[in-house]
């Protein structure tokens, strides 16, 4: 099967690196105009447009600021014109302690719910509002096993704001699906990205290989297929599922 993306325009978040570079790179290969979202890393970004075989754009916009999103898709809108699809991939998964301090504990899930949840609902609102002149448009979510299966104590923000994303993905598809919009959800699990890097490390490769039903580890590369795949419209009848991309290290 060939899929095409041609005259497709879509916004991937956290474009720059890890999975959203690679589904950047897999939407562009399939023949989408990608727009390369990045926070601060724009050499990164710059070096994900120079590879890219479709025209591309860059855009910054930091995540974490609430006023920052806030009219970022219409700007978008107004620059290059409808966009058909958008991937809310960026995230962040800042470890912290149980033991601290509450204050200290709220400044970690604040910041987190802010980039994994509060703009991730702002860009579905507005995505949602330019694609109903449209009649069609596809949302995917990356979220992570850890909205399902639960995470550690250290990592309890980060498990909350991905399963906020699944409620939104089906809220989505439910209410929006005869106006044309479709969501979806892919859940990973442990995968070789610069944000894993650091769990690697303080704990080596064998540790995440013990957890997972396959051999290697997941790539980026891995995922985004099934990106490509869920925003050409062959498995829009698909809206409002979870999809699980985890090695088989948790199986519902």
């Amino acid at each position: 099967m060939n899929i095409s993306l041609k005259d497709q325009r879509i916004l991937v978040t956290g474009a720059s690196r890890g999975i959203g570079r690679a589904i950047a790179r897999q939407l562009s290969d399939s023949g989408a105009e990608v727009i390369i979202h990045y926070n601060s890393n724009i050499a990164q970004a710059e070096s994900l447009l120079a590879e890219l075989k479709s025209p591309a754009r860059l855009e910054g916009c930091d995540l974490s600021q609430a006023s920052e999103v806030l009219g970022f898709i219409p700007k978008l809108v107004e620059k290059y014109g409808p966009l058909t699809a958008l991937v809310n991939n960026a995230g962040i998964s800042l470890p912290v302690a149980d033991s601290l301090p509450t204050e200290e504990w709220l400044q970690i899930w604040e910041k987190t719910m802010a980039v994994n949840s509060t703009a991730v609902g702002i860009l579905s609102k507005e995505f949602i509002d330019q694609a109903k002149s449209q009649k069609e448009g596809r949302i995917v979510m990356i979220s992570s096993r850890a909205a399902f299966r639960g995470d550690t104590p250290d990592y309890l923000a980060y498990a909350a704001s991905k399963g906020a994303m699944v409620s939104l993905t089906r809220s989505i598809a439910r209410h929006y699906g005869k106006q044309g919009i479709k969501a979806f959800l892919i859940a990973p699990g442990f995968t070789r990205t610069d944000m894993s890097n650091a769990i690697l490390a303080a704990y080596g490769e064998d540790f995440a290989l013990k957890d997972i039903a396959l051999s290697e580890l997941t790539r980026p590369e891995d995922i985004a297929p099934m990106v490509t795949l869920l925003c050409s419209g062959l498995a829009d009848h698909a809206t409002g599922t979870s999809i699980d991309m985890n090695a088989g290290s948790y199986v519902r």
